[in-house]
């Protein structure tokens, strides 16, 4: 991999809400934890062409594919959710609507099994643009008193999933024991030399802060990837001497009591992006025995 980029990538000078209005369908806001079009955008720019083929194995609403598309390569997308797949679709047709150039196509399906969902497409995707889920549910929308003017918070959109077998509801050794699985697939995917480019951060489960980037990390070189670059992309706004905030109500909320507890919690204001490499010359890898039922939508 020849590129070289900067290590602190400047991806929040907008908030998501802007980033996203008129380039993405209204019913898109509903998922509650989307990747920032801004970041799939340099992610793509930077390692890859026009005309290549980009793949996300849990698209979610297809920020991914929309931000490929826009730039003229061709994508492909897995999203477990179907309610979530069709919104992808959607914003596909949003995107082709728009003119963008680049083709897209989103199934519905388990990525554990992506290399048998996707078969057509072993060996030729230049990119691996993903991110794993935090939980079963993330902020979503809310509403406080400052808000309302009415005691308490009130939230919605905060829910991936209510289907137990969602990687979204698994603790983490099952969140990490699926995710190897889905890298594991997306490998067989990728095109010698082709990239991997994960965003994922730290989260606090109870107050102790979980290192999933660091486990992330250790899960890609176990499927065979070689680690190349970690890069910030930043979710604050860089301002004329001074940040942007960008931290969601909860995550300032959590930092106040953790103050007043005497711990100096801090709000993320970034995303880890972990990119790997898929060796020139890789190893045949096994013969997968499980087939996911799969839905293609058009």
């Amino acid at each position: 991999m020849s590129k070289v980029t900067t290590s602190v990538w400047a991806t929040g000078q907008r908030p998501s809400r802007v980033q996203r209005k008129g380039r993405y369908v209204p019913e898109s806001m509903r998922h509650p934890g989307k990747m920032l079009p801004s970041i799939a955008a340099r992610v793509i720019e930077t390692y890859t062409e026009p005309g290549e083929l980009v793949v996300d194995p849990m698209c979610g609403i297809g920020t991914t594919l929309v931000e490929a598309a826009h730039l003229g390569r061709h994508a492909a997308g897995v999203e477990y959710e179907e309610r979530w797949a069709r919104l992808a679709v959607a914003n596909l047709g949003h995107a082709r609507q728009q003119g963008a150039p680049g083709f897209g196509r989103v199934m519905a399906g388990d990525s554990r099994h992506i290399a048998r969902l996707l078969p057509d497409l072993l060996g030729r995707a230049a990119l691996v643009l993903t991110s794993p889920p935090y939980g079963a549910a993330t902020h979503g929308h809310i509403r406080s008193t400052r808000d309302t003017g009415e005691p308490g918070v009130r939230k919605w959109n905060q829910r991936y999933s209510s289907d137990r077998d969602n990687l979204a509801h698994q603790q983490l050794p099952h969140l990490l024991e699926g995710f190897g699985r889905i890298l594991v697939g997306c490998v067989e995917l990728l095109r010698p030399g082709g990239v991997v480019a994960i965003t994922v951060r730290p989260y606090r489960v109870r107050g102790e802060l979980i290192d999933l980037p660091g486990h992330v990390h250790q899960l890609a070189e176990k499927a065979g990837l070689v680690f190349a670059d970690r890069i910030v992309c930043l979710l604050c706004g860089l301002g004329d001497g001074h940040l942007l905030n960008r931290a969601s109500f909860f995550q300032l909320h959590e930092a106040r009591k953790g103050w007043a507890r005497g711990v100096p919690i801090h709000a993320i204001a970034h995303e880890d992006l972990l990119v790997l490499q898929r060796p020139q010359t890789p190893s045949d890898a096994e013969p997968r025995a499980a087939l996911a039922t799969v839905r293609e939508l058009e």
